[in-house]
C-alpha cells in the first residue's frame, strides 16, 4: 500500500482528533445524564449564578470563579428561582441554597447545562495534549496520547461535574505548554499565552498557586540545559511578566474589587472572624498580612483559609482505616490504584524508551516530569486526602510523556505497534466495563472497581452520585420500607431524586445541618449505607462508627459499587443513642434541662461506652447542678476516648480532659 499523501494523513488526523473527542464528549454526556449530583456541586453552581446576577462572592468562596461561572454560564438565560440568602454562615447557607437552588428549579434543567459547560475544559484539555505531544514528538504520538486520554476512567469521572478539578488540570497543563513554547521560540505571544493561563489557573482553583513554582523550576531547567545564568535571568525576568498578567487576571475575575460583596455586605464569618479562629495561627498572620494590604480579593483569601482549615479538619480514609489526618503514602498508592494498567505499564516502558532515545529530549523530559514531581510533593505533603481526583492536573503531563515513550519504542522496531494497540485496546476496554460508574474505577491489579472500597473511599468511589440508579432498584424491587445512610445527606438529599427512605445518622445531618432524624434502637427492612458512612469516614471507624457491624455482612446488592444493600431486622443500638444524645443537647440548649437530662439517660442506656452520648449526658448533669454525677461521666467518656487509636483520640480526648479538669476545680472549690 503507497504511503498517503501529506494532505491525506493531514485530513486523517484531523478526522481521528475530532473522532477521539467526539467519543469522549459522548461519555460525559452519558455520565452527565446517568449520575445525580455529587456533594459540591449545587453550592457551586449557584455561587456562579450569584455571581454573575448580584456580582456577590459570598455564598461559596472556598473555591476561585473560573469553573463556578462557566458551569453558571447557560443558566443566565433561564428564569430561574433564586433563595433568599437567609444570614446563615457562608458554607451552611451555599450548601442549603445550593440544594434549594438546583433541585427547586429542576435538576436536569439546572445541573445539565452546567455540567456541560464544564465538559468544555475536559475537551479542551485532550486537544492541547495532542497538540503538545505532537509538538514534542510527532503528530501521530500526539493521537496516541489523546486516545489514552479519551478512554481515562479518572477523566470520565470528573469531566463533566461542575468541580474545580478538570478545569484546573486544563488551565495547568496550558499554562506549562505555553512555558514550553515561549522557551522554544520566544515572543510576546507566548509568553502572553503563558500568563493568561498562569491567570486562568488562579482563577480555576487554590491549587494554581503551584503553577509558579513549577514554572520558576523550568526556567532553573532552561539555565542548567543552556549551562548559562544569563538564560535563567531572562527566563524568570520573562515569568515575572507572565505573573503580573496572571494576577490582573486572577483580579479580573473578582471584578477588580477586594471586597466579597457590594454595598458593604459582610460575609459570615467576617475574614478577621474566620482568622482568629484558624487552627495555624502562622498562617492566619500570612493571610491577615494579605488582607491588610489588599494584595487578593477578600473572598480569595478567605477561600485559601477555608482550604487549610478543611485540610486539618477532614479526616481521611486510608487502607480500611480512618486517619484523623492525611498521610505521604495516600496519593501514592491512590495513583497506583486509580490508574489504569495499561497506562501503568506505558509508564514502566518509558525506561526502556528513555535507553533508545527519549534521554535525547531533554527539554521536553523536564516540562514532562518536574510538574509532575512538584505536584505530587505538594499533594503528598498535604493532609486533604479525599481523592485521587486532586491528582489529575499530573495525568497531561505523564500522558504526554507515555506518547513520547510510544514514539521511541515504534522507532526502535517496528513491531512495538502491536504492543502499543494492545495497550490501547485495554485502555478502551477496561473503561468501558465501569462506565458510567467512573468514580468508582480501580485497575484490576487491586481487584476492580468492587474492591476499590478495601483501600480508598469518599471521592474515589463515593461522592453521592448514584442517587438515579438507586431510586430505579428501588422501584424494580417494589421496596417502600427502606432505610437510607447517604454520604451527602443534607446537601443533596435521597428525596430529591424521589427516594423516601427514613434517615440514618451522619456528623454533617445532626451536628451541621440539624436534619431530622429519629432512629429507633432496631431497625428493619431494606438498608442501604454509602461507602462514606459505612467506611467510618465521618464519625470514625471500628466501635465508634454506628454502622461498623454491617461491615461484616455481605451486601445482597452494591449499586455503583458504592452504595450497600441489606436486608432484615438489625440492632443499632449507637445509630439510635447517637440521634438521641443529640435532641438532648438540642433540649439542653433550648433551656429545658430535666428533659434533656432524661433523654441523654436514655441514651446511655443504648450505648454506655460511647464518647458523645457520654458527653452530652455529663452536659445534662452539669446544667441540672449535678456537678459530682457529671465530673464521674466526664471522666468515663475520656477513658473511652482514650482507648480509641491514638491518631483519632488527640482533639477529643484533649477537649475531655481541659473540661475534665476544669469541673473538678469547680467541684473541688465547693
Amino acid at each position: 500500500m503507497p504511503p498517503l499523501s501529506e494532505s491525506a494523513a493531514k485530513g486523517l488526523r484531523v478526522a481521528l482528533v475530532a473522532a477521539f473527542l467526539l467519543a469522549m464528549a459522548l461519555q460525559l454526556v452519558h455520565v452527565t445524564r446517568a449520575t445525580s449530583s455529587t456533594w459540591d456541586e449545587p453550592h457551586h453552581l449557584l455561587d456562579g449564578y450569584t455571581v454573575w446576577k448580584l456580582y456577590d462572592y459570598r455564598l461559596n468562596p472556598e473555591v476561585p470563579p473560573l469553573v463556578k461561572l462557566t458551569a453558571a454560564l447557560p443558566l443566565l438565560g433561564e428564569q430561574l428561582t433564586l433563595p433568599p440568602n437567609q444570614g446563615r454562615s457562608s458554607s451552611k447557607e451555599a450548601f442549603l441554597d445550593g440544594r434549594a437552588f438546583v433541585f427547586g428549579n429542576g435538576a436536569d434543567r439546572t445541573l445539565v447545562p452546567a455540567r456541560l459547560a464544564c465538559m468544555m475544559f475536559t475537551l479542551a484539555l485532550g486537544w492541547l495534549i495532542y497538540v503538545a505531544a505532537g509538538e514534542m514528538f510527532g503528530c501521530w504520538a500526539g493521537l496516541f496520547a489523546l486516545a489514552l486520554y479519551v478512554f481515562d476512567p479518572n477523566f470520565l469521572a470528573h469531566g463533566a461535574l461542575v468541580t474545580t478539578d478538570a478545569g484546573s488540570a486544563c488551565c495547568i497543563f496550558a499554562a506549562v505548554y505555553a512555558f514550553y513554547r515561549y522557551c522554544r521560540k520566544p515572543s510576546w505571544a507566548a509568553l502572553l499565552l503563558t500568563g493568561v493561563a498562569a491567570g486562568l489557573s488562579l482563577a480555576a482553583k487554590f491549587t494554581g498557586i503551584f503553577v509558579f513554582p513549577i514554572l520558576c523550576l523550568l526556567a532553573a531547567w532552561e539555565a542548567v540545559l543552556a549551562r548559562s545564568s544569563t538564560v535563567l535571568l531572562k527566563r524568570l525576568a520573562a515569568l515575572a511578566a507572565a505573573g503580573v498578567c496572571g494576577f490582573l487576571i486572577l483580579w479580573a475575575f473578582y471584578g477588580f474589587r477586594y471586597e466579597a460583596a457590594p454595598m458593604g455586605q459582610q460575609m459570615n464569618p467576617t475574614l478577621a472572624g474566620y482568622l482568629d479562629r484558624m487552627y495555624d495561627q502562622a498562617d492566619a498572620r500570612h493571610l491577615a498580612t494579605l488582607a491588610r494590604y489588599r494584595v487578593l480579593p477578600e473572598a480569595y483569601i478567605w477561600g485559601l483559609e477555608n482550604t487549610k482549615q478543611t485540610e486539618f479538619e477532614d479526616t481521611s480514609y486510608f487502607w480500611g482505616k480512618v486517619y484523623r489526618h492525611g498521610n505521604w503514602e495516600y496519593f501514592p498508592v491512590a495513583f497506583l490504584i486509580k490508574s489504569t494498567l495499561p497506562f501503568l505499564i506505558m509508564l514502566v516502558l518509558g525506561g526502556l524508551a528513555f535507553a533508545w532515545g527519549l534521554r535525547t529530549r531533554k527539554r521536553e523530559l523536564g516540562f514532562l516530569l518536574i510538574p509532575v514531581l512538584i505536584y505530587f510533593g505538594f499533594a503528598m505533603h498535604s493532609d486533604m486526602d479525599i481523592g485521587a481526583r486532586h491528582l489529575l492536573p499530573i495525568y497531561p503531563f505523564l500522558y504526554v510523556l507515555t506518547a513520547g515513550a510510544a514514539y521511541f519504542l515504534f522507532a526502535w522496531d517496528r513491531r512495538w505497534a502491536f504492543a502499543l494497540g494492545a495497550l490501547l485496546g485495554w485502555q478502551i476496554v477496561t473503561s468501558a466495563r465501569v462506565g458510567p460508574a467512573y468514580m468508582a474505577y480501580g485497575n484490576e491489579a487491586w481487584g476492580g472497581p468492587s474492591e476499590v472500597h478495601r483501600y480508598l473511599s469518599d471521592a474515589n468511589v463515593d461522592w453521592g452520585q448514584q442517587l438515579k440508579d438507586v431510586k430505579a432498584y428501588l422501584d424494580s424491587n417494589h421496596i417502600t420500607n427502606c432505610w437510607f445512610d447517604y454520604f451527602p445527606d443534607g446537601a443533596i438529599e435521597p428525596s430529591d431524586y424521589g427516594i423516601n427512605c427514613k434517615r440514618l445518622p451522619t456528623t454533617s445531618g445532626l451536628w451541621w445541618l440539624d436534619l431530622p432524624t429519629s432512629v429507633p434502637p432496631g431497625i428493619d427492612g431494606t438498608v442501604l449505607i454509602s461507602d462514606g458512612n459505612l467506611e467510618g469516614i465521618e464519625f470514625g471507624d471500628g466501635p465508634l462508627n454506628p454502622l461498623d457491624s454491617f461491615r461484616g455482612m455481605r451486601p445482597e446488592a452494591t449499586i455503583d459499587h458504592g452504595v450497600y444493600v441489606y436486608s432484615g431486622r438489625f440492632p443499632v443500638p449507637l445509630a439510635s443513642a447517637i440521634v438521641t444524645a443529640h435532641e438532648a443537647q438540642k433540649l439542653l440548649a433550648a433551656g429545658r434541662v430535666d428533659e434533656a437530662l432524661t433523654k441523654a439517660q436514655s441514651a446511655v442506656q443504648l450505648a454506655p461506652d460511647s464518647v458523645p452520648v457520654l458527653t452530652a449526658y455529663a452536659e445534662a448533669l452539669t446544667a441540672s447542678g449535678r456537678r459530682e454525677q457529671a465530673l464521674e461521666q466526664y471522666r468515663k467518656a475520656l477513658r473511652s476516648a482514650q482507648t480509641v487509636r491514638p491518631d483519632l483520640q488527640a482533639g477529643l480526648a484533649a477537649d475531655l480532659q481541659k473540661r475534665t479538669t476544669s469541673l473538678e476545680a469547680s467541684v473541688t472549690a465547693r
